[in-house]
């Protein structure tokens, strides 16, 4: 399969581009083959209950938050569902008969052959354990915006972390002690030393 992305001036093909070249990775890697695992008792009409599921999992991808939204982000991606060899994408209320059909085995199923892929395409799982993993994550608690988009009233348990001690500027300074140990000293506060850099002043 080619995949071809560029610009036309005639009307949009697609407005997920980058979902479909993913569209085409997978397919062209078998990457959710696994999911045949799943045997669902449906009747096959225009849709195999394996591309029901994959339909789901490309709705999740285009930024649906619930099966409902499904007919407003998809319905007219005529193009996207060609890369899945489909005509169209399956209606919304045909995609939630199908999640409502699934029985406690194919919940199983589901599980295992989830399972499978991402252990397949892990690169966690294919990491060379004699060298560290670096995990990059942050659990300091910050404050939302009640503007943010889907923001809620966090809570944070215990002690509070005060914004200044995540702040570089902050952070603990070296300072030389006569006997050539060294110690640290906080020194500025994300205020003090953002204006310290505004008015062209040196770190202390």
């Amino acid at each position: 399969m080619t995949v071809e992305i560029g610009l036309t001036d005639g009307p949009t093909n697609t407005q997920y581009a980058s979902l479909a070249a993913l569209s085409a990775h997978y397919q062209q890697n078998s990457c959710l083959e696994p999911l045949a695992q799943v045997q669902m008792a449906l009747k096959r009409r225009d849709f195999t209950p394996v591309d029901k599921l994959v339909q789901v999992l490309v709705s999740i991808l285009a930024g649906c938050e619930t099966v409902s939204e499904v007919n407003t982000y998809l319905k007219s991606e005529l193009g996207l569902a060609q890369i899945w060899g489909w005509g169209r994408f399956v209606d919304q209320s045909n995609l939630s008969r199908t999640l409502d059909g699934l029985t406690l085995m194919n919940i199983e199923q589901l599980r295992h052959s989830t399972t499978t892929i991402w252990r397949t395409h892990s690169r966690t799982v294919a990491h060379d354990w004699r060298s560290y993993l670096w995990l990059d994550f942050d659990l300091s608690g910050l404050p939302c915006s009640p503007r943010a988009e889907a923001s809620q009233k966090g809570y944070f348990s215990g002690k509070k972390t005060s914004v200044d001690v995540n702040w570089p500027g902050s952070a603990p300074s070296p300072i030389e002690k006569p006997y050539g140990r060294m110690f640290f000293q906080a020194i500025d506060t994300p205020v003090i030393a953002c204006s310290r850099l505004c008015r062209g002043q040196k770190m202390p």
